[in-house]
């Protein structure tokens, strides 16, 4: 039989998956002893007990303030956080995430958009690609640990509060990719095709959206899934000078000020889920335009 008439093994790659996932959960629970050993010795002597090697491996996997937390407290953290709570509860990690997601996907369509404006204009008005690429370009050289605070100060001011400022912060990060991606697709059309769409008295617009946007597609969804994962981050940090009640970033400042490092890594599983839900929708959207359209979804070559 040959390769290309071989059927495809089901299953194939849940070995490597599940050794990986062994391996990290296994050096995660190796951090966790190492981090925790000293306090966990030093509690044992507190409480007059001898600090044996046992004992003092079993304390450092049930600190409440552990240096490191181990893999089970953190999912028993996510199990009430999540399940156990009520979903409007301000304890509740589905309510926090919640209050990030919005403003996240608000940054995320604004971002969007202006990055598909930007790249419209930079492909098409040479003057607007000398005026504004360099400007795109160093925008992203400031660090936007700097950049939030300043919008959050502006924007309040103006008083603009409550979800737009994050998600200002949120489009900051986001319209970059998007405008570099969807630059590289809309110029990616091979220029005999270009010839013949001008042969054909084919006008810019035309052009546009007969040959460049169908081109730039695969571009556009890969810049989307790195855009959409960029416009959480910058919720997160939006969140974080506000002094904010609600969101992943308030519930990571809130276990920072307690010293909650179980809580922190909670909100940082959540945060990681969040990311790679939102990348997976993109992905989704991406394979049905593939179906409309007849292509194929970027990164799905032959094997």
């Amino acid at each position: 039989m040959t390769p290309e008439a071989r059927p495809p093994r089901s299953g194939g790659h849940a070995l490597p998956v599940a050794a990986v996932v062994l391996a990290i959960l296994a050096l995660w629970y190796l951090a966790a002893l190492l981090g925790n050993w000293s306090g966990a010795a030093d509690a044992l002597v507190r409480a007059g007990a001898a600090p044996e090697a046992g004992a003092v491996a079993a304390a450092t996997m049930a600190q409440e303030r552990p240096v490191v937390p181990a893999p089970h407290q953190i999912a028993q953290e996510l199990a009430r956080s999540l399940f156990g709570l009520p979903v409007t509860s301000k304890r509740s990690l589905a309510y926090h995430a919640s209050v990030t997601l919005s403003a996240t996907l608000v940054g995320f369509g604004i971002g969007t958009a202006l990055g598909l404006v930007l790249a419209v204009g930079i492909v098409h008005l040479r003057s607007v690609e000398r005026s504004l690429m360099p400007w795109v370009v160093a925008s992203q050289t400031v660090p936007i640990l700097a950049v939030a605070p300043i919008v959050i100060v502006a924007l309040g001011a103006a008083g603009l509060t409550g979800l737009l400022p994050k998600a200002v912060i949120a489009a900051y990060l986001c319209f970059f990719p998007v405008t570099v991606g969807m630059v590289k697709g809309l110029t990616s059309p091979d220029r005999m095709l270009a010839d013949l769409m001008r042969t054909y008295s084919a006008g810019r617009r035309q052009t546009l959206w007969r040959l460049r946007l169908p081109a730039a597609l695969p571009d556009l969804f890969a810049a989307l899934k790195i855009a959409v994962a960029a416009s959480l981050v910058g919720t997160i940090v939006g969140e974080l000078p506000t002094g904010a009640q609600a969101g992943l970033g308030a519930r990571l400042l809130a276990g920072s000020y307690y010293g909650q490092t179980v809580q922190i890594w909670a909100a940082l599983v959540v945060a990681a889920a969040l990311s790679a839900l939102l990348v997976a929708a993109v992905s989704l959207a991406e394979a049905g335009m593939a179906r409309l359209t007849g292509g194929r979804p970027s990164g799905a070559g032959a094997r």
